[in-house]
C-alpha cells in the first residue's frame, strides 16, 4: 500500500463519488443534481427538492402529489416517544432531544431490510415527515406544555410554523421558511453528511444514521454558528460598533461567526439568497436593527479581508431570518437538520448502490516496545 500524506480532518481528500450535488467554491455556484440552487430556490419547493435529491429525478405531478400525501399521512409520532421526550430535562438543547428522538424512532420502524424498496420509500418517508414534528414537540414540551398536533391541510413548511406557534402562518411567511429548507438540503461532503455515510457504510438502518449525522451538525463548527451570529451581532449593538468589533478580533485573530468558508472563496450563493428574503422579509414585517449592523459588518470584512476570501456564509443571513419568524435562537440548528435530511438520505441511498465499509489508516505517532510496569511501581 502506498502512504498518503496525512491531511488534518481529511481536507481534500474525496471520500466518496456522488452525483447528488456540486460546488464550486471559487466562482460560488451550488447545484443539486445538476440544478443551480438560484432556480430550485425561486421555483421549487422543499419537498420538490428533496425527492429530486433523493431518488435522483425530479417527480412527475402525479408523483409530486403523492409524495407530498405519504409525508403528510406520516406527520403524527408515536405516544411513546412524546411521553420518553417529556422526561428530558427542560434545560437540554433541542439538538440533543432531536438525536436521541430520531435514535428512537428506529425502535418502532427499523428492519434494516436495506435491499427492499418499500422499506427505504418508508423510512424517507417518515424521517422527512417526523423529524419537523419532534421538534416543534420538544419547543412545547420543555415549557411544560402539550405539542400542537400538526395540520394536514397546510403545506410542509406552513405545517411546521403552525405547530410551533398554533398560528397558521401568514403564507409569504411559509413561502420564506420553504426557500430556507432549500437552501440547507444538502452540501457536498460536509461533516454531518460523511458522518451519514460513514454509518450506513455500516448497513445499519437510516434512523440510526440521521442520529448520527445530527449528533455531527449539533457541533458550533458545524450547524450551530447561525446561532452564534446572532449573539455576536447582540454584543456587537449598533453600527457604530461594528468597526471596533471588527478590529478587536482581527487583532486577537479570533473567529468572526458567519464569515469563511471551508469550500467558498467568495459569497456563498445561500447567503446572497438569504439576504435577499431577509430585506423581503423586513419590508412586510418591518426592520431589524441587527440587519442593518450584518450589511455594515459584510462591508468592514469584506474590505479587511475579502483578499483573502473571507465572505458571509449560509449562516450570516440565515439566523436573521429564522429570528424575524419567531423562531428561538436555538432551534437554529435542529431547523437546519429538517433540512438537511434530504441531503442526508440522498447520501444514504446512494452509498447503497456501491457500499464499502469505510476503514480510513491512520499515522501512528507514539511509542513503541514499552515495559509493561506493575501497578506498585508506577
Amino acid at each position: 500500500m502506498v502512504a498518503c500524506e496525512f491531511q488534518p480532518g481529511l481536507e481534500g481528500i474525496p471520500a466518496a463519488q456522488s452525483q447528488v450535488s456540486f460546488v464550486n467554491g471559487q466562482v460560488g455556484q451550488l447545484e443539486y443534481r445538476g440544478v443551480p440552487i438560484e432556480a430550485l430556490a425561486d421555483q421549487s419547493s422543499f419537498l420538490e427538492t428533496a425527492y429530486l435529491l433523493i431518488w435522483g429525478e425530479f417527480p412527475k405531478s402525479d408523483d409530486l402529489h403523492t409524495f407530498q400525501e405519504e409525508i403528510t399521512h406520516h406527520r403524527r409520532i408515536k405516544y411513546r416517544i412524546r411521553d420518553m421526550m417529556k422526561c428530558f430535562p427542560e434545560s437540554g438543547h433541542p439538538m440533543d432531544a432531536l438525536q436521541a428522538s430520531a435514535a428512537a424512532l428506529g425502535l418502532f420502524y427499523s428492519r434494516r431490510a436495506l435491499d427492499d424498496p418499500t422499506y427505504i420509500r418508508q423510512a424517507v418517508v417518515r424521517l422527512l415527515a417526523k423529524i419537523p414534528t419532534m421538534v416543534a414537540a420538544f419547543e412545547h414540551i420543555r415549557k411544560g406544555n402539550d405539542p400542537v398536533r400538526p395540520r394536514d391541510d397546510l403545506s410542509y413548511a406552513a405545517n411546521f410554523l403552525y405547530m410551533m406557534n398554533e398560528q397558521e402562518p401568514d403564507p409569504f411567511l411559509a413561502q420564506v421558511f420553504d426557500t430556507c429548507l432549500i437552501l440547507h438540503a444538502e452540501h457536498t461532503m460536509n461533516a454531518s453528511t460523511f458522518s451519514a455515510r460513514v454509518t450506513a457504510s455500516t448497513l445499519t438502518d437510516p434512523y440510526a444514521i440521521v442520529a448520527s449525522a445530527v449528533g455531527t451538525l449539533a457541533g458550533p463548527l458545524h450547524g450551530g454558528a447561525n446561532e452564534e451570529v446572532i449573539t455576536m451581532l447582540e454584543e456587537i449593538g449598533s453600527v457604530e460598533n461594528v468597526q471596533p468589533f471588527l478590529d478587536e478580533k482581527l487583532a486577537t485573530k479570533s473567529k468572526i461567526m458567519g464569515f469563511g468558508h471551508r469550500v467558498y472563496k467568495v459569497k456563498d450563493p445561500r447567503a446572497k439568497i438569504l439576504q435577499k428574503l431577509a430585506e423581503k422579509l423586513f419590508a412586510k414585517t418591518g426592520g431589524d436593527p441587527s440587519y442593518e449592523i450584518a450589511l455594515a459588518l459584510e462591508t468592514a470584512v469584506a474590505e479587511k479581508l475579502g483578499s483573502k476570501g473571507i465572505y458571509p456564509n449560509v449562516d450570516f443571513y440565515s439566523g436573521l431570518v429564522y429570528q424575524k419568524l419567531g423562531i428561538p435562537t436555538d432551534l437554529f440548528t435542529p431547523i437546519f437538520a429538517i433540512a438537511r435530511v434530504a441531503g442526508w438520505l440522498a447520501h444514504w441511498r446512494e452509498q447503497l448502490e456501491t457500499n464499502r465499509i469505510y476503514r480510513p489508516s491512520q499515522v501512528y505517532i507514539g511509542e513503541h516496545s514499552l515495559s509493561y510496569i506493575p501497578p506498585e511501581s508506577r
